[in-house]
């Protein structure tokens, strides 16, 4: 079972998990379609080995195990799975602040997920 980066990234995209995945399965969308989004991180799920690893190093709290992904992002398992075969990059996390918890809180209700 893989995981899935969800919309709670889109904008907000830390890089942290990068750091963390021991197979590099996250990646930055390089392509030019423009139904796949490039201000967010998705998830290789052919490539993913299901370690969780991502999952407590997002301070946005946007990645989820498959059958976890709340009912609003469900349609992100598909978006990730888009990345099969695109082209991509690893990205490299820059220096910047981590968000703060207000910061989280606020992303999530933008989403309409409390």
């Amino acid at each position: 079972m893989a995981y899935t980066i969800t919309k709670l990234c889109l904008n907000c995209k830390d890089i942290a998990c990068t750091q963390v995945c021991p197979v590099d399965c996250i990646y930055e969308y390089t392509g030019d379609d423009p139904t796949i989004p490039k201000e967010m991180l998705l998830i290789d799920p052919d490539e993913c080995i299901d370690c969780n690893a991502c999952v407590p190093e997002c301070p946005w709290e946007a990645i989820f195990e498959n059958d976890l992904v709340p009912e609003i992002f469900k349609e992100d398992v598909e978006l990730n799975a888009r990345i099969v075969g695109q082209p991509r990059v690893v990205p490299t996390r820059p220096d910047k602040p981590m968000p703060t918890p207000e910061e989280v809180a606020e992303n999530k209700k933008k989403w309409g997920y409390t």
